[in-house]
């Protein structure tokens, strides 16, 4: 049997649903969700497979104009999928007052993408008549292309979009195993849960300027063996992460070893710890050193 395979990139503006979409479109949570804007700052990739088909999504941070370096690689990351994957989707959400995306080069290389360019306009649940209609006339004019109408939320119009994108990828053997559902290691999803856990705790600026990363990871051992340290910009966000007498970080601590818990299937301690990096999210030595790509690097 001939199968088909490929990479579908998801973008946007921040929050209009792109990882709610990847979780939907897959059936497991592999992008951590908040209410919050800049969630995502890295790709995720999920796999489905089925009938013969390998999509291959690729959840991608937002489209923004950057204020400082780490939101120049994310936006990095979001505009090199919409030029490297086989089919790209822009998501739309109509209860926004801003253009769907920012103008110039990234408009651009989506008018560039043409055939390989689908839009879906998301959270068609909440929106008003009238913000569906400014936001289908904006995809007709801006891009001339007739939007999907979606909630990943409710999964209103799910289906037809995953037959559309289906159809759309290229004849190719299977990019992985039948059976995998992510490409990124078990290390990332721990650290992505627990910035998850810390962006539900924390207030204000908090959990932008914190990091996690996995420093030991102890699997044979019952229960598995985590120790990570989150990183935070300054002394004072150490201090509110801690909290008075340990009690916010003993609550984030149990609240991500409980999502862990499920992630693996398993019991897990987990060890954190806090520690500050004066201004990393500005400074590049900082940020390669965290793993985030720069510049010519994406």
């Amino acid at each position: 049997m001939q199968t088909r395979a490929g990479l579908v990139a998801l973008v946007g503006l921040p929050n209009v649903g792109k990882s709610t979409l990847m979780n939907a479109l897959i059936g497991e949570k592999l992008s951590i969700v908040t209410p919050r804007e800049q969630t995502t700052r890295e790709r995720v990739l999920g796999i489905l497979t089925e009938d013969g088909v390998q999509a291959v999504f690729v959840d991608t941070p937002g489209l923004l104009e950057p204020r400082y370096l780490l939101q120049e690689s994310m936006l990095a990351e979001a505009v090199s999928a919409v030029t490297d994957a086989d089919v790209v989707v822009l998501l739309v959400d109509p209860t926004r007052r801003e253009e769907p995306v920012p103008g110039g080069e990234v408009l651009e290389r989506l008018k560039a993408r043409g055939d390989a360019l689908r839009v879906a306009v998301n959270k068609v649940d909440i929106a008003s008549e009238s913000q569906l209609e400014k936001a289908v006339d904006w995809c007709r004019s801006e891009l001339a292309v007739e939007p999907l109408r979606i909630s990943a939320v409710t999964g209103q119009g799910l289906d037809e979009l995953g037959a559309v994108l289906r159809s759309l990828l290229p004849e190719s053997p299977f990019l992985y195993p039948e059976d995998d559902l992510a490409v990124q290691s078990v290390r990332f999803f721990v650290e992505e849960l627990i910035r998850e856990t810390i962006f539900e705790e924390y207030a204000q600026e908090v959990p932008y300027s914190a990091v996690v990363r996995v420093e030991e990871y102890r699997e044979a051992e019952d229960p598995i063996y985590i120790r990570a340290r989150v990183f935070v910009e300054r002394e004072s966000q150490k201090g509110i992460l801690i909290g008075k007498g340990g009690a916010a970080i003993k609550k984030l601590g149990s609240g991500a070893r409980e999502k862990i818990e499920a992630f693996v299937g398993r019991r897990v301690y987990l060890d954190l710890w806090v520690k500050p990096l004066a201004g990393w999210r500005k400074k590049e030595n900082l940020l390669r050193r965290l793993g985030y790509r720069i510049g010519s690097e994406h």
